[in-house]
């Protein structure tokens, strides 16, 4: 499995974020400098991930964004759903659509063990884990 750009982007933004005093504000042109993300891209990014509660946006001259959980409360998981990359545990990895038991591809029953890692990978991985490693 590999994530898509936007997923890429919002884990990097994060871990960025965390590594960093909790008390510090971030402004968006900052990371966007640091990270070598387009602009553009963040300001959409930073808006999923406050819609989400992931991070929380500060208005005014002095605004930005900080955290709005300790990095530990923070898993994996929860910011692909923010930016939209659901992990479906029954989409087919050879890209034709959902397998179900009724109907499912000739690798279904091959790949379901590490599909089901996968998710409990994600889901168990805090912000934290990252920050740590």
């Amino acid at each position: 499995m590999k994530l898509n750009k936007t997923s890429q982007h919002a884990i990097r933004i994060l871990i960025y974020i965390a590594k960093q005093s909790s008390q510090k504000i971030f402004k968006s042109n900052e990371i966007a400098k640091q990270l070598d993300i387009p602009y553009k891209y963040l300001t959409s990014i930073m808006t999923q991930l406050s819609q989400a509660n992931i991070v929380k946006s500060i208005r005014g001259r002095e605004g930005g964004f900080v955290l709005s959980k300790e990095p530990a409360l923070i898993k994996l998981i929860d910011i692909l759903n923010a930016v939209k990359e659901y992990v479906n545990q029954n989409e087919c990895i050879l890209g034709i659509g959902l397998c179900k038991e009724s109907k499912k591809c000739s690798l279904h029953d091959a790949c379901r063990n590490p599909k089901q890692s996968m998710i409990k990978m994600l889901s168990n991985t805090t912000l934290e884990n990252l920050i740590k490693n």
